[in-house]
């Protein structure tokens, strides 16, 4: 699929009782992270479940071009990797799509390297603020050179020698955290991150597990200082990725808002810097038994079986947001079929993803019908248990995948159906969504077919 590509509007209907038996692709951060790691570790890195989405795979090829091998044998993905500090320059500017994980995550990656490396993108990211991550590395040495406010296309060029730094994250992202860690990975000495809210931390277990000298250290007051010596060597890892709780929260939320729905998802990933979206449904009232909790590669696994439920309308603290900051829209639509005002506060770092997601999902819920306010950083949603009066309104989704996926779950159950303009992205990071959402009997089709 090219985002060049022309729209494929898609139609969600009301739709009974979905049911079924599901497993979920692989987490996106942590197939992101599998490609990366296993591309700089010295030997064989084996990966099965990874996510096999368009984002995840521009990764690939990004690390690919640097000098790591990297190619597929049945369901298992095999890499050798070129060794911590021995990545290559790449020829060609490195094209990350849609990827914004791949591309702020490899810029902290490669900044610190000698040589020069240009990253580009589609128009959606080339739209998105890339200074959070060039300022730290711009303190290591690195120089930048970029589009107007820091966008792509950039150009980084790294020191000869980067120098170690001690940086305080100024926002609750997982993201600038990692890149500073992963510009480290290439510092002599050692580089601190200061992380005063914790944020999801794939990337401290990952780069422990492939055998770096990181360590974490969380203070009185619940700051995590986190330390990783830099020049060391990273050694090939076996690594099963489990499902991504990001894809999860879609039919979670159709089997909640659809009445007489029973659907199992296996092997979710449970980490508890990735759950604030099933605790917030839990306290709404959702049926969510989470079943065969197990470790898995050191991450927190399970089984969850969602039923039917009658939701009523909460206060989400703004402290959870980093823990769901990708499941709000969804989260806003099931606020749509819950008794009650749902307010969500703490909601600044949607402003910056794929699109201007709180704008995008205010406007979707208004254009079907259901009663919200939109904040400078919050929103308020006024829901109607049945789905009276929802739907009938064409969503623009602004190339935003969850966007997309959001409220093609809105339309199955809602009184009338629910389109969407495009739904080709849903490619960069759950291809399997519309098979998926059929088998468990979601009315889900292509709009010009529709009827």
């Amino acid at each position: 699929m090219s985002h060049s590509a022309s729209p494929k509007p898609a139609t969600a209907r009301r739709s009974r009782d979905l049911s079924g038996d599901i497993r979920i692709p692989g987490d996106k951060s942590i197939s992101h992270r599998s490609f990366m790691f296993g591309g700089l570790a010295s030997g064989e890195t084996r990966i099965t479940g990874l996510l096999e989405g368009e984002d995840v795979i521009n990764t690939g090829r990004a690390m690919q071009a640097m000098g790591a091998q990297i190619r597929k044998d049945g369901a298992t993905w095999i890499i050798q990797g070129t060794g911590n500090g021995c990545l290559l320059e790449p020829e060609a500017p490195l094209d990350f799509g849609n990827a914004g994980t791949g591309a702020r995550l490899t810029m902290g990656l490669v900044g610190t390297y000698d040589m020069e490396t240009i990253f580009i993108g589609d128009a959606s990211l080339s739209k998105r603020p890339m200074g959070r991550v060039l300022n730290p590395l711009r303190e290591m040495g690195v120089q930048v050179k970029a589009a107007e406010g820091d966008r792509l296309p950039l150009t980084l060029h790294g020191p000869k020698v980067a120098a170690p730094i001690s940086y305080r994250v100024p926002m609750a992202s997982a993201q600038v955290k990692s890149a500073v860690l992963l510009a480290g990975l290439n510092t002599p000495g050692i580089t601190t991150v200061i992380e005063p809210i914790m944020t999801r931390d794939h990337t401290e277990k990952m780069l422990q597990g492939f055998g770096a000298d990181i360590s974490v250290e969380t203070d009185r007051d619940g700051v995590r200082h986190i330390q990783i010596v830099g020049q060391g060597e990273l050694k090939g890892q076996t690594i099963d990725v489990p499902g991504d709780p990001s894809s999860t929260a879609f039919p979670l939320v159709a089997a909640l808002i659809v009445p007489g729905s029973d659907v199992t998802i296996r092997n979710v990933l449970m980490n508890p810097t990735r759950t604030g979206l099933i605790l917030t449904l839990q306290e709404m009232g959702a049926e969510i038994d989470i079943l065969n909790a197990r470790l898995a590669g050191g991450e927190d696994v399970a089984d969850l079986r969602v039923r039917g439920s009658d939701l009523k309308g909460v206060g989400v603290p703004p402290e959870r947001a980093p823990s769901m900051i990708d499941e709000y829209p969804v989260l806003a639509v099931a606020a749509a079929f819950a008794e009650g005002e749902t307010v969500m506060d703490g909601l600044e770092e949607l402003r910056v993803k794929e699109s201007d997601r709180l704008s995008a999902v205010a406007n979707g819920l208004k254009a079907n019908g259901v009663d919200c306010t939109e904040g400078e950083a919050s929103l308020t949603v006024r829901g109607t248990p049945g789905g009276k009066g929802i739907g009938g309104g064409t969503v623009e989704t602004h190339l935003d995948h969850r966007i997309a996926m959001s409220f093609l779950v809105m339309g199955l159950a809602a009184e009338k159906p629910v389109t969407i303009d495009d739904s080709a992205m849903i490619a960069t990071s759950f291809p399997e969504f519309m098979g998926l959402m059929r088998g468990v009997g979601a009315r889900i089709e292509a709009a010009e077919t529709a009827v």
